[in-house]
């Protein structure tokens, strides 16, 4: 490795960083594609994905960061969205859900557990890098 400057890993919201610099988002999603979809935005965001597969999970990594970035898939079969969207909210973490742009009551109730905002999958994976942007930087 060269000594001098770390090395440059891109742009977020127009800012260079660097892998030190480079902000987690807790990803809470059980199903593998949309795992991976989610973890590929954040990952094009410039930030780092730290994957959970259930609340417990999610619950634990966010109590060792109260002011964590974090993206819930509403549609998790193996959990309750609405009640990880809670917790996550609950421990202080700024929360944005993903879910069917069609569950209307889904999403609404995302919103009143503390979710600051409830993306399609559409919305998020065709402007996936900004609203992870907007999510890290606190303009959601």
């Amino acid at each position: 490795m060269l000594q001098g400057k770390p090395p440059r890993l891109g742009r977020l919201g127009g800012v260079e960083i660097n892998e030190k610099e480079q902000p987690d988002v807790l990803i809470l999603a059980d199903d593998l594609i949309w795992a991976s979809r989610l973890s590929a935005a954040v990952d094009r965001a410039g930030a780092h994905g730290r994957m959970a597969r259930s609340v417990d999970e999610l619950t634990a990594l966010a109590a060792e960061r109260s002011d964590a970035a974090v993206i819930v898939d509403l549609n998790g079969r193996g959990y309750d969205g609405v009640e990880a969207v809670r917790s996550a909210a609950a421990s202080g973490g700024r929360v944005l859900a993903v879910g069917q742009h069609e569950d209307l009551d889904l999403r609404r109730s995302a919103l009143a557990a503390g979710a600051r905002r409830v993306f399609s999958y559409n919305k998020l994976f065709s402007d996936g890098p900004s609203v992870v942007a907007a999510l890290i930087g606190n303009r959601l």
